[in-house]
């Protein structure tokens, strides 16, 4: 089900009424029906995905759903230091139990943003978001370009299952897709069985331990990053938040008390944005429901800020 964007959630202080270097993400944001786009809006596109379907069959904490609007509070906020303009182009929501049907639907609604030059920036929902973003990227770019999918998670997300969930995306992607590959960076060992690290090998997975991640000033991993990414035509990110230390985002489906420092993060989005090729982003698996004072969701909205302001802009030598 598609619901139109709702201005109630782009709203807050105001600086100036005229000079744009006092603006908020709120006084930018323009609301717009996905079918009236026109063909060069050259835009950050945003659409949440209203969907927790996934962590149910996954058997994870239930609360995702609710993210896309609540992460949306959070942003309107935040300093407009941007070149491209900001469009909100509404929810798709998961509608009973209809996981494939509503990222088939996703999946529509990505390629009319892609097709308008909008750079997509997906709000989850669950993990389960990750399958419509490949679907809308694979459709944009057609079947025999090369896609490379970089996951920044503690958990492979590669489970054996016969209904498709939060846990199966990259497995599901890779035995069906042999133009895909898959990069999956803080990976930890207690967070997935000997059998996954097994499926990960089989399939050709690049993963990257969570204790190794920040190591030698990231220069292993920016390498990694780097030879990924020159493999691929193109390249689309993902964040699952309970990647990140549990104390910093206690409001996830599966919280990781060994995860990922926020500035760690940081510093693997902004130098994964400033990939030429990388197409679009995803954030997955915020969980408001078991949110401490707003603390996820707010760093949540910093850290998709952060992709916003790097996004394929030139690094600095």
């Amino acid at each position: 089900m598609y619901t139109l964007p709702d201005k109630q959630y782009w709203s807050g202080r105001i600086d100036s009424e005229n000079d744009q270097n006092a603006f908020r993400l709120h006084q930018v944001m323009e609301l717009k029906d996905v079918e009236t786009l026109t063909e060069n809006e050259s835009a950050f596109g945003f659409v949440g995905f209203e969907c927790e379907e996934g962590v149910r069959r996954n058997k994870g904490r239930l609360g995702a759903a609710l993210a896309p609007n609540k992460i949306r509070q959070f942003l309107s906020p935040l300093p407009y230091n941007l070149e491209r303009k900001l469009l909100d182009t509404g929810n798709v929501a998961c509608e009973g139990q209809e996981l494939e049907k509503a990222q088939e639907e996703l999946g529509r609604h990505l390629h009319k943003l892609y097709s308008s030059s909008c750079t997509p920036i997906i709000l989850g929902g669950g993990h389960e978001t990750l399958y419509g973003h490949y679907l809308g990227a694979r459709n944009h770019i057609g079947p025999d370009a090369s896609l490379g999918i970089i996951n920044i998670d503690a958990h492979f997300d590669m489970r054996d299952e016969p209904l498709p969930s939060s846990g199966t995306m990259f497995k599901q992607i890779l035995e069906q897709d042999a133009h895909a590959g898959y990069l999956c960076i803080g990976i930890q060992e207690f967070g997935n069985t000997e059998s996954l690290f097994q499926t990960a090998d089989r399939l050709g997975c690049t993963y990257i331990y969570e204790e190794d991640v920040a190591a030698n000033n990231f220069i292993k991993t920016f390498g990694e990053i780097d030879r990924f990414a020159a493999n691929y035509d193109y390249l689309i990110l993902t964040l699952c938040t309970d990647s990140i230390i549990s104390y910093a985002a206690p409001g996830v489906s599966a919280p990781s008390p060994f995860g990922l420092d926020p500035k760690t993060v940081k510093t693997l989005l902004r130098y994964i944005a400033e990939k030429d090729n990388l197409l679009s982003f995803d954030i997955s698996e915020v969980n408001p429901v078991y949110d401490e004072g707003d603390r996820t969701v707010r760093l949540a909205a910093y850290l998709i800020a952060e992709v916003l302001r790097h996004f394929n802009k030139k690094p600095t030598s």
